[in-house]
């Protein structure tokens, strides 16, 4: 006999969104707003606007995910001569010095992951606003891989970090962060953003449409 699954929103609950106390939800007018009793944050059944704010972080990211690869992330003065390098470039500048690892490590952090999570979210919300039902347990774990790999994408930053702060050799040599740590690190921050104002919750919310 299959089991029948309800859903804590058909039992008229709801969770909060900062302290994740499940209570029943309050009667309220169009005009009052339920807060939840034990933190006092506002009460939604779903994280309010989150395909319109997740389409604009994302968007937002893609534009300066553009910059973060086209500008130099790292400046390099050493006896007078300046070179810039961009994250590629310092890709394929440990790939020649046979540094396969840390070509790998930089490319997965500031490339791969970048781009895997560009490419999730988008499809999760697509695939929201064309209301598949299709694989939702499947769908709710690329978000979470999502969630969990975006702050790995800082490492590069935190290489750049540690490479400014050590190199600092006077007028032999120096290195200094390049335009495109800011951006970067903004692609970093925003697509974190957008991940967490994502509501997985919606995914299974049309998959219940579907089945009524």
């Amino acid at each position: 006999m299959n089991a029948t699954h309800v859903s804590a929103r058909q039992l008229g609950l709801v969770s909060c969104h900062a302290c994740h106390l499940l209570s029943r939800m309050p009667k309220t007018s169009a005009h009052e707003v339920a807060h939840c009793s034990r933190c006092g944050e506002e009460l939604h059944q779903r994280k309010p606007n989150s395909l319109t704010r997740t389409w604009a972080l994302v968007i937002a990211a893609i534009i300066f995910y553009i910059p973060a690869n086209y500008l130099p992330m790292t400046i390099t003065s050493t006896l007078g001569t300046v070179s810039a390098d961009t994250i590629m470039s310092g890709v394929i500048y440990f790939v020649h010095n046979g540094s396969w690892g840390i070509a790998l490590v930089v490319f997965v952090a500031s490339v791969l992951v970048p781009i895997l999570k560009f490419s999730i979210l988008i499809y999760l919300l697509l695939s929201i606003q064309f209301k598949s039902i299709w694989r939702p347990k499947e769908r709710t774990r690329l978000y979470r891989f999502t969630e969990a790999v975006g702050r790995w994408s800082m490492l590069d930053i935190y290489v750049v970090t540690i490479l400014v702060a050590l190199v600092k050799l006077g007028v032999l040599g120096s290195i200094e962060a390049g335009p495109a740590a800011i951006y970067f690190a903004a692609v970093v921050v925003i697509t974190m953003i957008a991940a967490a104002g994502f509501d997985p919750r919606l995914i299974w919310d049309v998959v219940e449409e579907q089945n009524e």
